[in-house]
This record gives structure tokens, sequence and C-alpha cells, in this order.
């Protein structure tokens, strides 16, 4: 297109006519931005228009360029991003005026930047905002604070296009029929743009707000909600008030809002939810005419009216011959009657001659036209067949994202399951550590009390001694006196000498007394010492082991909201057995409480009991979190959690030490265990004793399927090679050959397998025969024969898949389905054989290996079934070069409500798909080998 063309239909678009906006001109400066990838051309003629004097020319403008961001080449916002600051100016300077068109024009300017901003942060969300719900999901790349912020900004874009909506109704005198006035039109046709814009941001905001209720808090998205329930019930009434107006029924249908908002709080709610869709009629489009006039839409007016339409149409080129109208001479002083006749035949005079050139121009737009058609119409042939050549991109693009996220998840899940036994085995190193320090600590403390007890016993053993010393002197004194009555005949002078010596003796007597006594107060001193500083000791050393339980308890607690920790497979078995040894644990711990209680010297039975009641509390959480059971066994372990914590504050509390009770953590416990029963996967219906041979049946069975399959095969691709010739020939041999390709990597699997079980029974850990070692691990042994049963009936199933489309009777679908469960089968197959098996087995490396190449060959088997098919599958080709505008319109419409359908349909089925998984998981829970961990 000729930029000089293009510049012509831009002036013709934006001019000072209070007309709506022609849609032949907008539709040309659409086509001119495709042609010259870009808006160069557009804001070249727009920065000579005069848009900062003249209202109604920038209103055009606005309309015109909000089209352009819309639906023009995507390059039109890089190349407008540079006027930005000159139309926020514009905007400002327009909000100056409370009157007509400046506040119009200075909310449009605000929306346009608006606009800009959006898609210049969200460069995935196209100009026309038309996306699908995997599009949404992208672009928010699965994060939530990326959700949050883009559910704001789109609030905002919301909230703009509200404001222009209601400031243009506003504007309008609703009392009468404005919609078929040419300057009705020209207020109400821009909002054709902002409707299509909200059904859209409508839509996508519900969407989001559903996402992130099932990701935040219902608290923090309060701000979200209120927001949203403004907007909607704004929205909800300019759709109805759109709808009643005639100029929007002849361009397009307006959906209409629900009656109640969506309940965010309530996830099913979504499914509820019905994208609000505009649709435009075919045919319809807004009329070229300068002005419309239907009289049964007019309010007031009499079959009088119809003889005045010359004349208001003479008033609408010249202005009304009223006293606001500049034409109105009556009231020109100095004027003659002769001089109005002579202006009035002069402006017919240039009437007539702008109406030559009107037909002139006409003419030249016609012929224009017709080449622009021709033109569209080559070029909308060429768009279809890229639109062709890019789906089928697509959808292969789509199978291959597809392989890889699959094959991406599983090594996710591989990866959350070493990280899960990493952080376990960490955990338990954590705890013998923790256990080791505080054994330390403990020893410590038994060295300090060794050490007062040695103490102790020097003092007891020097009060011994000066009591030994007192019983000397009491005795010497009893003998002394024995003496004095025997030498009591003697003379005077010896009796003298004994007295004098008694008194001797009878000092010392008494200063030993005096020494005794202040040994024994120095002994009663430094035992109440001993005795206080054990207590102190003691008292602190418990203190500090409860914080540490604390610590692993809340620990575990913190876990519980980890997606690393939910995520695991433990059994529900191996939950129970840790719930008894918890409840087993609490009692002790409440045993030895009370005979600490009764006597507090005695803690040496309480810290060991602590210390186990602790771990086990905390074992009972981990557990309960990687069973991936509903929300009611989360909740519990949590509760369990609450009430161990409050029991060990209630301990620390000297205040509340007396009144401690267990009795709620037992309980809860026991609940856990309830819970847990109820959610034991049942077990197969098989004596154990009858389970060995039932292995072996199983094996052989699955490797007399597979041989038998295998047969089958090799069979039609004989008789294919003998029948069918050219293309059939070549698509049987290229499907067949890929089946034979993966029956012999199963039978490989198979072989793979009895060699590792086999290894598996002869280092069974004592047992001394198969059966018993069968019996012993009866979970386990279920899991295999599960596995097995599922190798063997996937392979029967592919060949009945693959006769039935080598016959040309069955769907190619069939046998990509088939493809999958049987690499799903062989993992199951894997993961219940590595269960029992040496880490270093050979016979593991080679069934893993086995694994890999049937993998292989089944993603062959389905490259191979897409390829055959797309051979074979004839594409009709789109020719629309002999469609009218009309009918391509009409098929874009119903091409536009098809794929909404099978949007909706996709969307049943995937719901449908995942009750069906979720189900399958439930009863199969012995298949999968859940159990093997409790045995």
């Amino acid at each position: 297109m000729d930029a000089s063309k293009m510049t012509v239909s831009i002036n013709k678009a934006i001019n000072t006519q209070e007309a709506a906006v022609k849609e032949k001109h907008a539709r040309t400066c659409i086509l001119g931005t495709h042609h010259e990838k870009g808006a160069q051309t557009f804001w070249a003629a727009v920065n000579r228009l005069p848009l900062s004097s003249n209202a109604v020319l920038c209103w055009k403008f606005c309309h015109v360029f909000h089209k352009l961001l819309r639906d023009g080449h995507p390059n039109v916002l890089k190349d407008s991003l540079r006027y930005k600051n000159e139309l926020i100016d514009m905007s400002r300077m327009w909000g100056h005026l409370s009157d007509g068109y400046g506040q119009l024009c200075s909310i449009y300017l605000k929306l346009l930047n608006t606009k800009m901003d959006f898609h210049t942060k969200n460069p995935r969300f196209p100009g026309n905002l038309q996306m699908t719900d995997r599009q949404l999901d992208e672009a928010g790349e699965n994060d939530v604070n990326n959700f949050f912020q883009l559910t704001v900004e789109i609030f905002d874009y919301m909230e703009w296009e509200l404001n222009l909506f209601h400031t243009v109704f506003k504007s309008l005198d609703m009392s009468r029929s404005v919609s078929v006035t040419a300057a009705g039109q020209c207020r109400l046709s821009p909002l054709i743009q902002v409707i299509l814009d909200c059904s859209h941001l409508y839509d996508y905001t519900v969407k989001l707000l559903f996402k992130l209720h099932s990701c935040l808090p219902t608290d923090t998205l309060q701000g979200h909600r209120d927001r949203f329930m403004e907007q909607f019930q704004k929205l909800k009434d300019l759709f109805y008030r759109s709808s009643n107006l005639q100029y929007f029924k002849r361009l397009l249908q307006i959906p209409q809002l629900p009656e109640n908002p969506p309940n965010f709080l309530r996830a099913s709610a979504l499914s509820e939810h019905i994208s609000p869709v505009v649709l435009i009629p075919t045919g319809n489009s807004p009329p070229d005419s300068e002005t419309l006039v239907e009289t049964d839409d007019l309010v007031g007016m009499d079959s009088s009216s119809h003889q005045s339409i010359p004349e208001n149409k003479f008033d609408d080129i010249f202005g009304s011959s009223f006293s606001n109208d500049p034409f109105n001479f009556s009231n020109q002083n100095g004027m003659t009657r002769d001089d109005k006749d002579r202006l009035i035949e002069q402006l017919y005079k240039e009437l007539a001659l702008l109406r030559d050139e009107l037909g002139k121009f006409k003419a030249e737009s016609h012929r224009l036209v017709s080449n622009l058609r021709g033109r569209i119409q080559e070029l909308e042939a060429e768009l279809a067949e890229q639109k062709h050549l890019r789906e089928q991109a697509v959808d292969e693009s789509d199978f291959l994202r597809t392989e890889l996220e699959e094959w991406k998840r599983k090594t996710q899940d591989t990866e959350k399951a070493q990280k899960s036994l990493t952080e376990i085995e960490r955990k338990s190193i954590a705890n013998e550590q923790r256990y080791t320090k505080l054994k330390e600590k403990y020893a410590e403390l038994v060295q300090s009390h060794a050490d007062l007890l040695r103490k102790n016993a020097e003092v007891t053993k020097q009060m011994t001694l000066a009591r030994e010393a007192l019983g000397d002197v009491e005795r010497s004194k009893k003998e002394l006196e024995d003496s004095y009555q025997r030498v009591n005949e003697h003379t005077q002078r010896k009796a003298q000498e004994q007295i004098h010596e008694m008194d001797e003796l009878q000092g010392a007597l008494e200063s030993s007394k005096q020494e005794v006594k202040l040994l024994q107060n120095s002994l009663e001193t430094s035992k109440e010492a001993c005795i206080t500083q054990r207590k102190e000791l003691e008292e602190g050393f418990l203190q500090c082991l409860m914080r540490e339980v604390e610590g692993i308890i809340n620990e575990a607690l913190q876990k519980l909201d980890e997606p690393l920790y939910t995520s695991g497979s433990v059994s529900t078995d191996f939950l129970i057995s840790r719930t008894v040894a918890a409840v087993d644990s609490t009692e002790k711990l409440d045993e030895a409480w009370k005979r600490h209680m009764s006597d507090t010297s005695d803690i040496n039975s309480l810290l060991p009991s602590l210390v186990q009641f602790g771990n086990r509390i905390s074992d009972v959480i981990m557990q309960g979190a990687q069973t991936r059971t509903s929300d009611k066994l989360c909740d519990s372990c949590r509760t369990c959690g609450t009430e161990a914590l409050s029991y060990l504050s209630t301990l620390k509390d000297k205040s509340l030490q007396s009144g401690a009770d267990c009795s709620q953590i037992t309980a809860v416990l026991q609940h856990i265990a309830d819970i847990a029963q109820e959610l034991r996967p049942p077990s197969l219906d098989i004596k154990e004793e009858e389970l060995g041979d039932l292995v072996e049946k199983e094996m052989a069975a699955t490797a007399a399927a597979v041989e038998t399959a295998a047969t089958r095969i090799e069979e039609m691709l004989k008789k294919s090679r003998t029948d069918d010739t050219g293309l059939k020939l070549q698509v049987n041999e290229q499907i067949l050959g890929s089946c034979t390709d993966l029956m012999q990597a199963i039978q490989a699997l198979i072989l793979a397998s009895k060699d590792l079980q086999k290894e598996i029974v002869e280092s069974g850990g004592g047992a001394t025969s198969p059966k018993e070692f069968y019996a012993r691990n009866s979970r386990w042994t279920e899991g295999l024969i599960s596995a097995s049963k599922a190798v063997g009936w996937g392979a029967t199933v592919m060949v009945d898949a693959a006769d039935l489309v080598v016959q040309g009777q069955g769907k190619f679908e069939d046998l990509i389905v088939c493809s999958h469960e049987i690499a799903a089968s062989t993992a199951q197959l894997v993961a219940a054989s590595k269960v029992k098996a040496e880490k270093n087995s050979s016979n593991l490396t080679r069934l893993q290996q086995a694994s890999k190449v049937v993998n292989h060959n089944a993603a062959g088997v389905v490259a191979s079934t897409k390829s055959v098919k797309s051979q074979i599958e004839e594409v009709d080709t789109m020719d629309f070069s002999s469609m009218t505008l009309t009918q391509i319109k009409r098929q874009e419409m119903d091409s536009q409500v098809r794929v909404l359908e099978l949007e909706n349909h996709l969307q049943k089925e995937r719901e449908k798909l995942g009750e069906l998984r979720k189900k399958h998981y439930e009863l199969a829970g012995v298949s999968e080998g859940w159990g093997d961990a409790a045995e």
C-alpha cells in the first residue's frame, strides 16, 4: 500500500466533523500498519493535525489509535511509545475543560496510555486481548507473585475503561434517541472497542482470582475481592444500558453478566463461570453515511417531522437556523433582504461545486476500495495458509512440550524423593548429634554431682573423726573421774595435782566441743550449698532440654507447610506404628514426671523419656505430612504438635506443673491412628501361602502374553507385505515395525525382572523358601503381581489396537494411549522391584536399562503413529479468494463459537480425567507398593 493513500485515509478518518469514524477509513489505516510493519506513516500524518486545538479531532484520533493498538501490526505499540509523553501532556491540557469533548479526550488519552503501559509490561498479551487459558497461565510464569501483580494491573486497566464508558454516557442526553444522531454516534462509536476490551478483562480477572484463592489465604485477597465487586456492578450496569441502544443493536451483540458475582471462596464455582463473548453480526458495520435518522427511535416527533428532514440536513451541514446559529441573519444588524438572498445563492453554488467534487471523490474511492478488497482477499488467503502451517507447528510443539513436561515431572518427582530421603537422613543425623550433646551435658552433670558427693564424703569423714575424738575425751573424762575416786584416799598433794590436771582436761574438752560444733555447722552449710547447686543445675538442664524438645516439634510443624515434605508416599501402616510408639513415649514421660514431682532430686528417669517424647511426636508429624491424604490428617498432625508444645509449656511453668495432663496428646494420637486406619489401602484377597505360586504364574502369564503379542504383530506384518502396496504398505510397516521393537524391549524387560526377582528371593534375609519370602513380604509381592499384570495387559491391548489401525477401523490415538500406559506400567514394575533389590545389584542395573529401552521404543511408537497420521489425513486447502467479506465474517464467527465449545469440552474432559486418576490412586494403593515401608 502506498504511504500517500494511507495518509489520505488517515485524514479522512480523523477530521473535525462530529460524526462516527468511517469503518472503511479505519480499516485502511489498520491494513497500512500491517503493510509497512509499523505506524510510522500514521504518526507522521497525525503530527500535522491540530489535536490540541480541536476536541472533536482529538476524540476521533483516540478512536483510530485505539483500533490500531487492538488490530494493527504489533510494532504499532513500539512505534507509539516515543509519543507517550506528548499524549500525557495533551490529556492534562484537555482535562482543564469540564464540558463537551474536553473531559472525554482527557480520559480517553489516559486509557490509551494505560493500555500501552499494560502491554509493555505484559508482552504476552496481544493488542486485542484474545488469549487461551494456557497462554494466560504462561503469562504468569507459574509464579503466584506474578499472578497477584497481573491482577492488580488488569484492575487498573479496567478502571480506565469503565471511566471512559461512564463519562460518555454521562455526557449524553439519554432522554432522546441520541444513538441515531451523528453527534451521538461520534461519542458512542469508540465504546465498541471498550466493550471488546472489557469482556476479555473481566474474564481474565475471574480466572486469575480463582487461581490466587487456591494459593493464598482469603484474608490476603480481601482487597482484590472488594475491587472486583465494585467493577462487576459498574460493568454489569454499563453492559445493560449499552444493549438497549439502537446504535449497538445493529453492530454487535453485547453479553449480559450473571445476576450474582462469582464466589471465589468456593473453588468449584470456577466451572460455573461462563466467559462473556461479544458477537459481531455479519454484514453489520458502522454506517458510512453522515447522519442516520430512524423515526421510530425519536422521542416527541410527529408526522410533520418527515417534511423537515431536508431542512435538518441543511442544518447538519451549515448549522442551526435558530438564535445560536451563526447563519441566522435575523439578528444581524445592517443586512438587507437582498444581501441575504445573494449570500444564500452563493452558498448554493458552492454547495453544488462541493457535491460535484464529492461525486468524483466517491468514484475514486470506489475504485480504490475495489483494489483494496482484491488485495485483502489475497492477503487473507495467504494469512489462512500461514495460520494452517502455524497450527501444525503448534500441534507438534505442544506434543513435544507435553513429552518434555512429562519427563521433567518424572525427574522432579525423583529429585523430590531423593531430597526427602536426604532430608530425613540429615534430620536423623541432627537428632543423633543433639542426643550426643545431651548425653555429654548429662555426663558433665553426673561428674559434677560425683565431685560434690566426694566433697560431702570428706566432710562427713572429718565429722566422724571429730565425733571419735569427742568420744575419746568422754572416755578420758570417765577414766579421770574413776582415778579421782581411787586417788581420793591418797595425799592432798596428789589430789591437788589430779584436780589441776582435770581442770586442764576440762578446758581442752570445751575447746574440742566448740571445734566440733564449728565443723558440724560448716558441714551443714556445705551440704545445703551442694543440694542447692545441684537443684539449680538440674533445673537449668531440664529447662534447656525442654526447649530443645520444643524446637524439634516446632521444626516438624514448619515442615507441614513445605511442599517438599508433603509430596512423599509413606505408608499408613508405618504411620500407625509411629503413632503407637508416640503414645507409649507420652505415657512414659507422664509417669517419669509424676515420679519427679514426688522426688525432685531424681531426674535420671525423666531425661531419656523427655528426649524420646520429642523425637516420636516429631516422627508422627513428619510421617503424617508425607502420607499425601486429606487435609483432615494434616490438621490432626498440627493439633498433635500444638498439644505437645502446650504440655511442655505446662511442665516448664512451676505454677502449673502439678496440673500437667497428657490425655489430650494421647487422644489426638489415637485420632491420627484412626484416620490412618481408614486410609489403609485394601489388600488383595490372596492367601499368603498362595503368593509364591501366584507370582510365578503371573510372571509366566506376562511373558506368554508378550510373546503372543510379538507373534501376532509379526503375522500382521507378513500379511500386510503380501496383501498391501503403496502408501498403505508403507504406513503398516512403519506402525508394526515400531510395535515389534517395543515388544522385543518388553521381552528383555521381563527376563531382567525375573533375574532380579530370583536374586531378591535368594538373598531374602533368612527365608528358607521363596514361598516363605513372598508370604513374609506380602504387600511388596502384591505390588509386584499388579505391575506384572499391567505390563502384560498393555502389550495385549496395543496389539489389538494395532490390528484395528492396520485394518482401517481403529484410531491412531489408541496406539498413543497404549504406549503411554506401557511406559507407566514399566516404571511401576521397576519401582516394585527396586524396593527389595540391593543398590549395587547388576540385575537391577540391567532392569533399569531395559526400562529405558522400553520407554524409548514406546516414544518411537507415538512418533511413528503421529507421522503416519499426518501422511494419510487429507488436509483441505483453505481458499478464501472467492468469498465475500460477509461470508468470511460469518465463518470467522462460527469458528470462534466452535473454539469456545471445544475449549469448554476440553476443560470438562480434563476435570473428568483428574477425578479418574484420583480414584485410580485410591484403588491401586496395594499395586503401587505403598505398604512396603511398614514391613
